[in-house]
């Protein structure tokens, strides 16, 4: 298998040309960014390449290992977690005062992705941290903000989320875990499951961030708490004091992420464990989604992450397997597979779909950058909304995406992809949880469609569709026959997207008025995502076309060019097919009783 190779160029593209990194750096506290840009992305290649990505197949192979309570990570993952810390590489965009660097998100981003390439398993752990510091910083009180997150920031300590119960797992109005007052702190009981880094042999404390209920809770999600639940109870001089009262019962045996340990966390076995509160009781769910939105959008970059360090394997074995006779040939003359039409329609399709996500994942971190630190209030009010409105899209069709690609390059392989030797299977496998983790597509859909389009009528998405016909005017008014036929694609993906908004708007408000079919209305949320997803990626290659045309002789952008029109030819029709589905197919998908599904398994004596 081919070394990793970050893809510093069109990394560098998009901070500069889609995200407008020039820009985010004249936020309040971004200033120094881009005098330290280049440097990074280079250092973070290296690290991934060279130190990550070696251990990847060894770590899938070996797996994370449970003894008696206590969890061991592959050889040489300890010491690669040492290096990643001591470099200081958790706190990127994290505050200076709590021993961070600062830096914006747009830049993070492109540092997450290297890491997710070159090996998912390890990335996990540190993904955390930065997810557990967000929550605490936000939320929490000004000891627990000293007391934890200059360890989580170091990487002296790892954090996680402890959500997930065997009878809760998207579903926290079930969560059953109690949480009972006993003077300045709770006594936390319980048992959590699907814990990331639960257990480890990284650091001597785990900062756990659980949901549990007091006892005067309300039932359901307004009733949930979120407590700070460390491994060993921390000094008042921030020395580590007793173990507390949690025990890793077990790991999962899973399909893929070998390496990452998926733990079942056992909380109060010898009478609770110590836990503290993290600000208002019976508030925890909104606390929790600070941390929850942060991994999703992670999760959509992990996904197009993976899909690329698969292309790279499929890209490599192409240009160098030799197979059948050149179609336009007359002799029969071997050639390598590269040169098969199919094959290229599958890099093709693994290229262009890869940057336009990547794309879509760097104007949303742009657009983070901005609700956090734009000064102007109504710049931020904005940018949030554009953040919330996105970050479903990053999550959901990013790795609904790229589960597909990560296929697909297994599939350029042939039967050499589904032996495991090649290498390419563990990416098949890894990515496969990016759809489920953080929330299942269908709960992104949901949300999108009735939280973020339907809760504010539309306007955010309406603004959106009308920026991406205004790229449209642009492109089709271009000289260039590329840019045109760009623009035509874009142009029906944009009036469908516009169309199945505006028939979605209007059954919503059937059935506000209780005259609507509001689960044949949600049956097409899942497709109305994708649509979504497929327009806003091709909003996003539109605009790098456009830039890219006034470059014609760099190599790169001449490629960008391409990459961007195949998008437009082979990708966007789909949002045709989708635009029907989200209109008419609502209704069939509700149709059949529950008997109905298995009705053709029935005996033939009742017939």
């Amino acid at each position: 298998m081919s070394q990793y190779q970050a893809p510093l160029r069109d990394l560098l593209f998009n901070m500069k040309e889609i995200a407008d990194i020039d820009g985010v750096a004249k936020l309040p506290g971004y200033e120094e960014t881009t005098d330290v840009l280049e440097a990074i992305l280079e250092e973070a290649g290296n690290f991934a390449a060279n130190v990550l990505d070696p251990l990847n197949k060894t770590g899938d192979k070996e797996g994370a290992h449970f003894d008696n309570g206590k969890v061991t990570l592959p050889k040489g993952f300890k010491e690669a977690f040492r290096q990643f810390a001591q470099a200081g590489w958790i706190g990127l965009p994290m505050p200076p005062e709590y021993g961070g660097q600062g830096l914006p998100m747009t830049l993070s981003t492109a540092v997450l992705e290297m890491w997710q390439s070159a090996n998912m398993a390890f990335s996990n752990g540190p993904l955390l941290n930065q997810g557990a510091i967000e929550a605490i910083l936000l939320c929490g009180t000004d000891e627990q903000k000293k007391r934890y997150i200059p360890k989580l920031v170091s990487g002296e300590w790892t954090g996680t989320m402890d959500l997930t119960e065997p009878q809760a797992g998207s579903d926290l109005a079930q969560v059953k875990s109690k949480a009972v007052p006993q003077g300045d702190h709770y006594l936390i009981s319980g048992q959590k499951i699907f814990i990331t880094y639960g257990e480890h042999d990284y650091t001597d404390n785990i900062v756990h961030l659980v949901l549990a209920r007091t006892p005067t809770a309300p039932e359901g999600v307004k009733g949930i708490s979120l407590f700070v639940v460390p491994k060993r109870l921390v000094n008042a001089d921030g020395s580590l004091g007793e173990p507390n009262d949690i025990v890793c019962a077990g790991i999962e045996h899973k399909m893929g992420i070998h390496a990452s340990p998926t733990c079942t966390m056992n909380y109060g076995e010898k009478g609770g464990a110590t836990g503290y509160l993290i600000g208002k009781e019976n508030e925890g769910l909104k606390y929790m989604f600070i941390m929850m939105n942060a991994a999703r959008f992670s999760v959509g970059v992990q996904g197009y992450s993976i899909a690329d360090r698969a292309f790279q394997a499929a890209l490599s074995y192409a240009r160098d397997r030799v197979q059948s006779k050149d179609i336009a040939a007359k002799e029969w003359t071997p050639v390598r597979i590269i040169e098969h039409p199919d094959v290229r329609r599958m890099l093709m399709n693994q290229k262009s779909q890869i940057e336009a996500m990547r794309s879509l994942g760097f104007y949303t971190a742009a657009m983070l950058d901005h609700a956090h630190a734009n000064p102007d209030e109504a710049a931020k009010a904005e940018a949030q909304s554009l953040v919330e409105l996105f970050t479903p899209l990053v999550k959901a069709w990013s790795t609904e995406v790229s589960t597909g690609l990560a296929s697909e390059a297994l599939q350029v392989f042939g039967g050499m992809g589904y032996i495991e030797e090649t290498g390419v299977a563990q990416y098949y496998r890894d990515i496969r949880i990016c759809q489920i983790y953080e929330g299942t597509t269908g709960i992104q859909s949901n949300d999108l469609l009735g939280r973020k389009f339907l809760k504010d009528n539309g306007k955010t998405a309406l603004k959106v569709i009308g920026q991406i016909q205004a790229t449209v005017k642009e492109l089709e008014a271009s000289e260039r026959d590329d840019l045109r036929a760009i623009g035509k694609q874009l142009g029906v993906a944009a009036g469908a997207l516009a169309a199945s908004s505006q028939w979605l708007g209007g059954q919503g408000m059937l059935a506000l008025s209780g005259k609507g079919d509001v689960k044949a209305m949600f049956a097409g949320s899942v497709p109305y995502l994708m649509l979504w997803g497929y327009t806003a990626g091709g909003w996003m290659m539109g605009k790098a076309a456009l830039v890219a045309a006034k470059k014609p002789d760099d190599e790169f952008y001449a490629a960008k060019l391409v990459t961007a029109r195949y998008y437009a030819e082979h990708v966007l029709p789909k949002t045709s097919a989708l635009a029907h589905e989200i209109q008419h197919g609502g209704p069939s998908t509700m149709a059949l009783t529950e008997d109905q599904f298995d009705i053709d398994r029935k005996s033939l004596a009742l017939a």
